[in-house]
């Protein structure tokens, strides 16, 4: 519910945290324009809090204030006009000491302070869910807070879809379209490697809208002799090409998630390298030549498609309004036809996973798409 004692707004801050996504610049563009109709000031942070938390990194200024003038085109931009950080949770702000050793401090305090200081009245915090976590703590310090959900892997829960994904799907049906040419030509079996960590929306949704043959998911670890046996039933039926789509996350059912680096202070695990895996083990048991395309950070770039745009442009808007209306503690969320508010409470700490019952996954199936099970 709306608090009627909170006190007028004159100024607000805007931050984009966690990976980019095509979007970004169209809820800024929407937020200033939102906030200028009403009289308010806006202000965006570098690189996260990063623009307030580390000053001395930005001779030109941690903040970059938001004018009409200043967002004018940046709708179809792809990236943040304020750049972003996935390291930067003022929470467990990572610091290295005088011997080396990276460890983790909580310096929430100190950015409340700069938003005090800067007489920031409340703050449209756009990222995944990570930065809403850290936006839902902020919130329960009592700024004045409300998030938006970013991300292209579409995991945040509470929301039908997170600006950034019909993008990177699009593009990756694009390129998996392009691979089933050059696969059958030489008749290989192409590995696609796409992002998502703990949920596979992107390789789901690519992989069928392009026809693969088989695709693996993180919410289902796989049998590498079961999709060996998918590409033994096309042999067989004259078709000696196949086309794999895995997520990053993907893991066979008796091993585990294939990581590039583990995690440290203020730095999360990388995930990589399960495309090149499952092509080896592919080749070694049918025999064919296989190869793995990694798509990786090329489904964050580019221009947002008209859907990512429109709804983060109603994302920005809302979120003003939002705090317009008196609300604090929200996240904006899309629920056809509207964009709707839910408690950032609800949201944090949580991923929306692939229904393995729901229709989604029972279509794959149905089409004969191996799942891996």
């Amino acid at each position: 519910m709306p608090d009627a004692t909170l006190s007028p707004i004159r100024r607000i801050a805007i931050s984009t945290g966690g990976g980019d996504a095509p979007g970004l610049n169209a809820v800024i563009r929407a937020a200033t324009l939102a906030a200028h109709r009403r009289g308010w000031e806006i202000i965006g942070i570098r690189d996260g809090y990063d623009g307030l938390l580390r000053p001395e990194n930005y001779p030109q200024g941690g903040t970059l204030t938001l004018t009409p003038e200043r967002v004018e085109g940046l709708a179809s931009m792809g990236g943040t006009l304020l750049g972003s950080t996935n390291k930067g949770n003022p929470f467990r702000f990572p610091v290295r000491d005088v011997g080396g050793t990276l460890r983790e401090v909580d310096r929430s305090k100190q950015l409340l302070d700069a938003f005090k200081r800067m007489r920031i009245d409340a703050l449209v915090a756009v990222g995944g869910d990570g930065s809403l976590t850290i936006a839902d703590g902020l919130a329960e310090q009592g700024l004045r807070v409300v998030g938006v959900p970013k991300t292209i892997d579409n995991d945040l829960d509470r929301t039908f879809t997170t600006f950034g994904f019909d993008t990177a799907v699009s593009f990756a049906t694009d390129c998996i379209d392009r691979l089933h040419a050059t696969a059958a030509s030489h008749h290989r079996i192409i590995v696609v490697e796409v992002m998502g960590r703990y949920a596979g929306w992107i390789a789901l949704h690519a992989g069928m809208a392009a026809s693969a043959h088989a695709i693996l998911l993180p919410e289902l670890p796989f049998d590498i002799d079961a999709v060996a046996e998918t590409i033994a039933g096309r042999e067989a039926m004259g078709e000696a090409y196949s086309i794999v789509v895995v997520a990053e996350g993907a893991m066979p059912r008796d091993g585990h998630r294939s990581l590039r680096a583990a995690a440290e202070a203020g730095h999360a695990e990388r995930l990589g390298g399960i495309g090149e895996q499952v092509a080896n083990a592919l080749a070694a048991a049918t025999g064919k030549d296989a190869r793995c395309v990694v798509l990786g950070h090329l489904l964050r770039g580019g221009s947002p498609s008209a859907f990512d745009r429109t709804a983060a442009l109603r994302f920005g808007a809302a979120a003003v309004r939002a705090l317009a209306d008196g609300h604090s503690g929200v996240m904006v969320a899309l629920a056809f036809p509207d964009v709707n508010l839910v408690p950032l409470a609800d949201v944090a700490g949580r991923i929306k996973c692939v229904r393995l019952d729901g229709d989604t996954i029972q279509t794959a199936r149905d089409l004969g798409i191996c799942l891996g099970d």
